[in-house]
Parts: structure tokens; C-alpha cells; sequence
């Protein structure tokens, strides 16, 4: 017999162990009899029979409670796992065909923002073009304005009856007033130019930011439609389920797009617009200009014309007078010979008439000699006074064509040097100006 004190086992019920039930506190032992009296220095606590029976029948009926059950829930786990595995493969084909679509819209809008992306870029571009055309005019402007207020300058130093506003200086002043409304319009549609392309990069910025996030969106959608169950790159991330509050939906994603879009639109048009303005300010303000700049040159031509004219007139007419101051001269030696061919007869006649007034007495009569002396005196007399009266009236004459001959060159070197401002300064400097080409910019 062994000497180890025999005490009851602890009872354990062993389905609530595996269900994780927390167990209820055994009941307190009692002591059992024991079927043979205690030896003294032992204490006997072994089982009865009964007890030993209904112990390994109790286990044997938990232990059948418990296969039955497992079977139940490997059943049901069966049924569950491939329900849910069905339904996860169908979610997860779903998941994948819509990140296709999502795609394949993603695509399209980048397409769409690429493409306007592109036409702003090329607007932009023409723009700039345009603006650079429209600064070379303007800067060509400023020849066609030096020439005009030379011209004006040059002409203001005509001489005397010449320093007249004709035709020609009221043609310049209307170049002037043109010239300096073109530049005028030229820099506001500069201005204009400018602002439209300050849009137009505001704009394709925007497109940029946008298609750049499209960008980053698609390479990350195309990386998940390459995910699957077999992928060696994926991990778990609880949070990453979860929504929150700044996340848009497909809606306002979509209309964000669109707006950029009709934003886009909008400038492309203003910026076609725009050019059209730009091309036909150009082409008007290049037209005028050349106008104008035909207009001034024909009225110089006649204004040369008609000072070569009066020049011509006036010299035609110096050689006349010219010419009558050699015949007027020539006259006047005449009349002064013819005078001083006079002086003998009136100094003999008037000797005679002197001798004869010395007769003595009775002999001093008027007789026919006398008479005759007398008649030849008074006729001397009266060709002398009509001589000297011609001779006053030629020297008159003399000095009034002396004066016209002076007048007459005056006035041809008054005619030469508004000619030579004409011709030789104006109109060579005005040579100078500038070609169609260069006035629309190019």
C-alpha cells in the first residue's frame, strides 16, 4: 500500500476551456467514506466504482457533445469560407473592372487636358510672335514720325512769301496726328496681347497641376489593377478603408476637370480672337500709313512741280527784263547823244540871234532871218525838252527794271532754296521710310 495521501481530482470541463468560457468555481468537496476503515498514520480518499463509472461516462458523452458540434461548425465553415470566397473574387473582379473604367476615364481626360495643353502652348506662342510684330511696328513707327517733323522743320526755314501752309504741310500734319494715334493703338493692343497671354499660361498651369495629378492618379490605379491574390508586394493597412471628409466623388471630380476645360476653351477663343484684331490692326494701320505716306509724296511732287514752274517763269521772265535793261540803256546813250548833238545847232542859232541883236539902229529888225533864228531856237528848244523828258522817263524805266531784276532774282533763289528744301531734303529723307514689310512688324 502506498504511503501517498489520496485526495479527490479537481473537475474541469473541458468544452468550456475550448470555448474560452471562463470557468464557474467547483462546488466544495465534500469527503467521501471510504469503503475500509483508515489505517492509522493514512488517510484513504479514493473513489467508488460508481463514481469511477460515471466519471469516464460522463467524459465519453462531452467528448461525443463535443465531435458532434465540430462537425456542425466545420460544415458551417465550409460553407462559409466559400461563400465569402466567391463573393470576394466576384468583389475583387468588380474592383478590378472598375479601376479599368476609371482608367480608361482618366485617360481620356488626359488626353483632352494634353490636347489643350498643347493648343494654349501654340497660342501662346503665336501670341508672343504677335507681340514681337507688334513691337517692331511700333518701333518702325517712329521713323515715319522723325521724317514727318523733319519735314515740317525743314520746311519752316523757307524764305520769305514761300513759308506758306499748302497742301504739302497740311498732308504732313495729318501723317503726324496718324502716326501718333497708330502708335497709340499699337500699344494698347501690345497691352491687350500681354494680357492674353499672362491668361493663357494661367490657364495652361492650371491644366498642368491637373494633368499631373491624373498623371500620378493613373500610375497609381494602374498599379493596383496589377495587384492580385498572388502579388508578392501587397501588405495590410486597416486605415486605409476608412473615408474621409476632404475625399470628392466622381461628380465634382469630373466637374473640376470640365471646368478647367471651358476655362481652357475660353482663352483659346479669346486668343484666336485676338489674333484676328492683331493681324487686321497690322494690316489697317500699315495700309494707312503707306496711304498717307503716298498722299504727302504726291503733294510734294506737285508742290516741286509748281515751284519749277514759277522758277522757270521767273527766269524766263529775268531774261526779259534783262534784256530790256540792255535796250533801255542802249536807249538812254542814245537820247544823251541825241541831246548832246543838239547843243551845236542851239549854240549857233543863239549866236546868230546874239550877233544880230548887236546891229546898229535901223537895222536891228525883225526880218525874215530873224524870225526864221528865232523859230529855230524855240524848236531846239522844244527837242531838247522832249529829249530830256524821254531821257527822265527812260532812266525811270531803267530803275523800275533794275528793281524788277532785282525782285525777279530774289525770288528765283527764294524759288531755288524752297526747291532744294523740297526736293533735295524732303523728299530725298523721305526715301528713308519705311516698307510695308517692316510696318507690319516683320
Amino acid at each position: 500500500m502506498s504511503s501517498d495521501v489520496l485526495v479527490s481530482r479537481p473537475h474541469y470541463d473541458s468544452r468550456a476551456v475550448a470555448l474560452g468560457v471562463p470557468e464557474k468555481n467547483p462546488p466544495p468537496e465534500v469527503p467521501q467514506p471510504s469503503s475500509g476503515s483508515a489505517t492509522a498514520g493514512y488517510r484513504s480518499a479514493k473513489y467508488a466504482p460508481a463514481e469511477w463509472f460515471s466519471n469516464y461516462h460522463t467524459i465519453l458523452q462531452q467528448a461525443g457533445s463535443d465531435r458532434y458540434e465540430a462537425r456542425s461548425i466545420q460544415r458551417e465553415s465550409k460553407t462559409l469560407y466559400q461563400d465569402t470566397e466567391a463573393a470576394t473574387l466576384q468583389t475583387q473582379a468588380e474592383g478590378t473592372r472598375l479601376l479599368g473604367e476609371r482608367l480608361q476615364d482618366i485617360h481620356c481626360w488626359k488626353s483632352e487636358l494634353q490636347r489643350h495643353i498643347e493648343q494654349l502652348l501654340a497660342d501662346t506662342d503665336s501670341l508672343l510672335a504677335l507681340k514681337t510684330r507688334l513691337e517692331k511696328a511700333l518701333d518702325a513707327t517712329e521713323t515715319p514720325y522723325a521724317i514727318a517733323t523733319d519735314n515740317l522743320n525743314c520746311r519752316a526755314r523757307r524764305p520769305g512769301p514761300d513759308l506758306v501752309r499748302d497742301s504739302v504741310e497740311e498732308e504732313l500734319l495729318k501723317e503726324v496726328d496718324l502716326i501718333r494715334s497708330v502708335q497709340a493703338l499699337l500699344k494698347r493692343t501690345t497691352a491687350q496681347v500681354v494680357t492674353q497671354i499672362k491668361m493663357n499660361r494661367e490657364s495652361k498651369q492650371t491644366l498642368e497641376l491637373d494633368w499631373s495629378d491624373k498623371y500620378q492618379a493613373y500610375n497609381f490605379d494602374e498599379h493596383c489593377g496589377r495587384y492580385s491574390n498572388m502579388s508578392p508586394d501587397t501588405q495590410l493597412h486597416p486605415s486605409s478603408a476608412t473615408m474621409h471628409d476632404q475625399v470628392c466623388n466622381h461628380t465634382s471630380w469630373a466637374k473640376f476637370t470640365r471646368d478647367n476645360l471651358s476655362k481652357a476653351l475660353q482663352e483659346e477663343q479669346a486668343s484666336n480672337s485676338l489674333r484676328t484684331l492683331v493681324e487686321r490692326v497690322l494690316l489697317d494701320t500699315t495700309e494707312d500709313l503707306r496711304a498717307q505716306c503716298s498722299s504727302v509724296d504726291r503733294a510734294f511732287s506737285q508742290r516741286c512741280v509748281e515751284l519749277v514752274e514759277a522758277k522757270t517763269q521767273l527766269e524766263m521772265r529775268l531774261a526779259q527784263v534783262l534784256e530790256q535793261i540792255g535796250t533801255q540803256e542802249r536807249n538812254i546813250v542814245a537820247l544823251r547823244q541825241a541831246i548832246h548833238n543838239k547843243e551845236a545847232p542851239l549854240r549857233v542859232a543863239q549866236s546868230r540871234l546874239y550877233l544880230r541883236s548887236l546891229r546898229p539902229n535901223m537895222e536891228l529888225c525883225r526880218d525874215e532871218p530873224q524870225l526864221s533864228l528865232e523859230g529855230e531856237v524855240r524848236q531846239i528848244d522844244a527837242t531838247l525838252a522832249s529829249l530830256q523828258q524821254q531821257l527822265s522817263e527812260a532812266r525811270g524805266s531803267l530803275s523800275h527794271l533794275e528793281e524788277s531784276r532785282m525782285a525777279l532774282e530774289k525770288d528765283i533763289n527764294r524759288k531755288t532754296h524752297s526747291l532744294f528744301i523740297e526736293r533735295d531734303k524732303c523728299m530725298t529723307h523721305r526715301k528713308r521710310y519705311p516698307t510695308i514689310s517692316t510696318l507690319s512688324g516683320y
